[in-house]
């Protein structure tokens, strides 16, 4: 498996117990908290053990400096690009933990400031409490490098109203903490100076009870009144060129409002998609829409084959492309392969969809008493 680089600050997650309140903290500050392979063991690791223990009532997550995550850690990928299957391990064990984490028998409280940015932000959606402020920032840019929006975001952006899941997903377009609210994608907005009071109020509440912690957080919470130009304000054009067929057509579409008068903020958004993988665009779009009809096992079954196949470039190697332009040699000028949309038909975007054959299909246990098993140790790709 492909090895993370290890800093000297320490531990990448730390653990921290309050009463009956459990803090976990990602610790990867320089790296804006990057998940990486040890990250997604730890964090594991810790909220099995606390679900099962009846003194634990609540846990709370956030992330140390500037960022609460940045999402996957993309050298860690590009490092193992020329190795098979480096990466399969922690990619397992990250959508083991998305399932976890939306399943989450006991109340979960995410304290969100500054970047909560793809995989990273299935740390604080599926919460049940989810805490942003001022600085947070949210972005699913997946799509855009080559790749797709993953650990359960193709069930979370399908269910937002209208056809805001396929703008978010498609364009990367970021979100602030009001926004976030607003769309419903998180829960509470508190300004920044109050957090560290929330956060101490939560650790004295010493209690599990949904209704006791909503409450607590509503004391420190504002209402939220989004600007006249957030993108949230456009949801009727948003689902009008969004719900076209295919990505070609959306363009098509998003070219011909942004000739209308006042529709200037369409521009930035067609120059993203024009300079995007195609072959990332065409496989999100398909991914999003078939979320909509997925339950979240059906979805994360699902992409756990398109990011196997994806990282096994199985009909593109944009993914690492994509990394390289933006992350190690920072050109950010991304050779696609294929190059267009139209060199890309739908007959080969199927391949990265087809199911494995059964043993080597992402397993989620079906009986509840079970819940915790079926981690990668006990997969056919550990056996193997």
């Amino acid at each position: 498996m492909a090895q993370e680089t290890v800093t000297p600050d320490g531990e990448v997650v730390l653990s921290e117990e309050v009463g009956n309140v459990r803090v976990v903290t990602l610790n990867r500050p320089k790296q804006l908290n990057v998940i990486s392979s040890k990250v997604v063991k730890l964090l594991a690791e810790n909220l099995e053990k606390w679900e099962k223990d009846e003194n634990v009532k609540l846990v709370i997550i956030k992330g140390a400096g500037r960022a609460f995550s940045a999402g996957g850690d993309l050298k860690m990928f590009y490092d193992g690009r020329n190795s098979k299957d480096s990466c399969l391990e922690v990619v397992y064990r990250m959508y083991w933990l998305c399932n976890h984490i939306h399943t989450y028998k006991k109340p979960t409280v995410a304290l969100v400031h500054g970047i909560s940015m793809g995989g990273g932000a299935s740390l604080m959606v599926p919460m049940k409490f989810s805490v942003v402020t001022e600085k947070t920032v949210f972005s699913t840019p997946e799509a855009s490098l080559g790749y797709h929006t993953d650990c359960s975001f193709s069930y979370i952006l399908s269910r937002l109203p209208g056809r805001l899941g396929e703008y978010l997903g498609l364009t990367g377009a970021r979100l602030n903490g009001k926004e976030l609210v607003a769309a419903g994608l998180a829960t509470h907005f508190v300004p920044l100076e109050k957090l560290p009071e929330l956060e101490k109020q939560l650790l004295s509440l010493n209690t599990g009870n949904e209704a006791v912690v909503s409450s607590a957080i509503k004391e420190f919470s504002t209402d939220v009144q989004i600007d006249e130009e957030s993108v949230l304000k456009k949801q009727a054009i948003i689902d009008e060129c969004f719900s076209k067929d295919s990505v070609a057509e959306i363009i098509s579409s998003s070219e011909a409002e942004a000739g209308k008068e006042g529709n200037s903020w369409i521009v930035p958004v067609l120059k993203g998609l024009k300079r995007s993988s195609p072959t990332g665009l065409k496989i999100t779009l398909r991914s999003i829409r078939e979320g909509r009809k997925q339950t979240l096992s059906e979805c994360l079954k699902k992409e756990f084959r398109l990011t196997i196949n994806i990282l096994r470039t199985r009909i593109s190697g944009d993914v690492y492309e994509g990394i390289r332009a933006l992350t190690i040699d920072k050109d950010n000028s991304p050779k696609w392969d294929p190059p267009t949309l139209e060199k890309l038909d739908d007959e080969r975007v199927n391949l990265v969809f087809e199911p494995f054959e059964e043993d080597f299909e992402f397993n989620i246990p079906e009986n509840e008493q079970c819940r915790w098993d079926g981690k990668y140790e006990d997969s056919a790709y550990c056996r193997q």
